[in-house]
């Protein structure tokens, strides 16, 4: 029973298991995170910088179809890191000594360089998800920095003119179009928008999701 253990552990392959788990967590921040963090950025440009509703129909309708496209992600994802664990498992050294060489047929040979091939092309196209994903995150970086300007010039200077230019438009980032109103915040209104809920909960969100998709590219690398 012991040597049946020890041949049992000997037989799991553990890069295989570490990479799938890191897929699936992976998968889970990206896909829970992002599909919470796009609901909340409906919520907070439709509250905040656009006043019509159909300047915001181009961007509401993104972020429903990319939700369904997550709900998509996250099954695919499951069901390959599945295969690819089993694919581990039957390639594994201890295996072939227990089973015989004869199991690593050409078949067998092809269908594990047909998995490495697919692999890869899902690392490149996860990168460009992952280059993506840095969007978002980039622009409420950009907003929280420009808040916290305009908070230490209202502390310094009473004026509220020395301020009241710096602004932070929506449109320069393609989240609604050029002739969209206001389109952008500015001054405390803009500061008085980031000490908001809705603003921290996408911002934290968006960062889990960002870290989800680094996870899951490190998964298939």
């Amino acid at each position: 029973c012991y040597d049946c253990c020890i041949r049992c552990i000997g037989a799991v392959p553990y890069p295989s298991l570490v990479a799938t788990l890191l897929c699936y967590a992976g998968m889970a921040m990206f896909c829970g995170c992002g599909h919470e963090a796009l609901t909340q950025t409906e919520v907070l440009v439709e509250t905040y910088f656009a006043r019509n509703v159909q300047d915001f129909v181009v961007m509401a309708s993104f972020i429903k179809y990319f939700q369904y496209v997550i709900y998509g992600l996250a099954s695919f994802f499951f069901l390959y890191g599945i295969l690819l664990l089993a694919e581990g498992f039957y390639t594994t050294s201890a295996v072939k000594q227990t089973f015989g060489e004869f199991r690593s047929t050409q078949c067998g040979r092809c269908l594990s360089l047909t998995f490495i091939i697919v692999t890869y092309i899902l690392a490149f196209i996860w990168l460009a998800v992952f280059a993506f994903t840095a969007i978002p995150v980039f622009f409420l970086f950009n907003m929280e920095q420009t808040c916290h300007n305009i908070n230490i010039l209202a502390e310094t200077t009473p004026s509220i003119n020395q301020h009241g230019w710096i602004c932070m438009d929506a449109r320069q980032y393609g989240l609604l179009p050029w002739n969209a109103m206001p389109g952008k915040a500015c001054g405390m209104t803009l500061a008085s928008i980031c000490k908001t809920s809705e603003f921290y909960i996408t911002y934290d969100l968006y960062i889990a999701a960002f870290a989800g998709a680094g996870v899951t590219l490190l998964a298939l690398v």
